[in-house]
């Protein structure tokens, strides 16, 4: 088992760090695809296509051709739109990490170290303006690294890190429905779900692209 540890970001981190975090974002194409293919509307699309194709041409082989055609296209659809996602998280509290995250004494953004290299990230920004809570952002663990409860320590740093700030009521994050393992790792650590909603995009009714939102109270100190 590979020894870790948890320590703040530092400048040389900074390509590490954004190369962690679009490795595990990009682990999750498929089951973005999985998702969509489950909606009611893809699968009547595709089962009209089929008949239509079926009846017209009398041959089994050109509907099954054409869906395959439907399929591949709609995976490269979705590869594309998530991977632009991923570039605008790059470009957005990514493209500056020490300024986002490393100049206020309510954020903070860490890294697990092992084996000499940066093998998970995780950070805590202020949630929204006038809320008491802060929220905890990029957690991601590489993929050979994972199961060593490296995402439990980084999860436990932001709840340590957040207890620590005055006035803070709560931690929250959002999470994807796509991401079943980091959810269940939140409520296992006691984070709850607080609501849940479809993101209100044109893309995000038609994919069903559903936000699950989780809150981890912390007590006021006495």
């Amino acid at each position: 088992m590979a020894d870790y540890r948890i320590r703040a970001y530092r400048d040389e981190d900074y390509e590490a760090v954004r190369e962690v975090f679009a490795a595990g974002m990009s682990e999750y194409v498929p089951s973005l695809c999985l998702h969509v293919l489950k909606q009611p509307w893809v699968v009547l699309l595709l089962a009209c296509t089929f008949c239509l194709l079926l009846a017209s041409s009398r041959s089994l082989l050109l509907p099954v051709l054409a869906l395959t055609l439907l399929l591949a296209v709609g995976r490269q659809l979705l590869g594309s739109c998530w991977s632009a996602y991923i570039e605008r998280c790059l470009a957005d509290d990514l493209r500056d990490i020490r300024a986002t995250y490393m100049q206020s004494a309510r954020s903070r953004f860490w890294v697990a170290e092992a084996d000499d290299r940066v093998v998970g990230t995780a950070a805590v920004l202020p949630a929204r303006a006038g809320r008491r809570e802060l929220a905890l952002k990029r957690v991601s663990v590489r993929k050979d690294y994972r199961g060593l409860g490296i995402a439990t320590a980084l999860c436990r740093t932001a709840v340590a890190f957040a207890r620590q700030q005055q006035g803070c009521g709560a931690l929250v994050l959002n999470t994807l429905m796509v991401q079943r393992e980091a959810r269940g790792l939140y409520e296992r650590l006691g984070f709850r779900r607080d609501r849940r909603y479809v993101l209100p995009t044109l893309y995000g009714r038609l994919a069903n692209c559903t936000v699950t939102e989780y809150r981890y109270e912390l007590p006021a100190p006495r």
